[in-house]
């Protein structure tokens, strides 16, 4: 992950509809990128990269991300909105600064207790019991 400690990505392909409208949408998701990064930005966090992707394929809770990290679990939340930027920058911070990418839950924003839609163990996790 390019030597950052963690990594948001942020779906782009993400649309949420435009009021008063049947047929128009909206892709919000540059949008959150680009807010997180900035919020990024302000606090320091150079150790925390943004990226955008095409489709995490959370399409009906729109905007979906993914906090991702070396020997970290990963989380996938969805129905973030732009007005969330702030809260998921701080919460990128914690899941950086954690050695497993645990976040407890008292300390995620109300955005990632809710909207969480997967919790992925890293590639090395390991459990005592094998299954044989």
């Amino acid at each position: 992950m390019s030597g950052a400690r963690a990594t948001i990505f942020v779906c782009v392909s993400c649309r949420t509809p435009v009021e008063g409208s049947e047929d128009a949408f909206d892709k919000p998701g540059r949008a959150l990128a680009s807010d997180i990064a900035a919020h990024l930005r302000d606090a320091g966090a150079s150790d925390i990269d943004v990226r955008p992707v095409e489709c995490l394929a959370v399409c009906k809770r729109p905007c979906t991300i993914a906090l991702a990290g070396e020997n970290k679990w990963t989380y996938i939340a969805g129905d973030i909105a732009g007005a969330q930027a702030a809260e998921i920058a701080e919460a990128a911070q914690r899941f950086a600064a954690s050695e497993d990418g645990i976040i407890p839950w008292k300390e995620r924003p109300l955005c990632l207790r809710k909207g969480i839609v997967a919790r992925v163990p890293p590639d090395t996790y390991r459990i005592a019991e094998t299954l044989e």
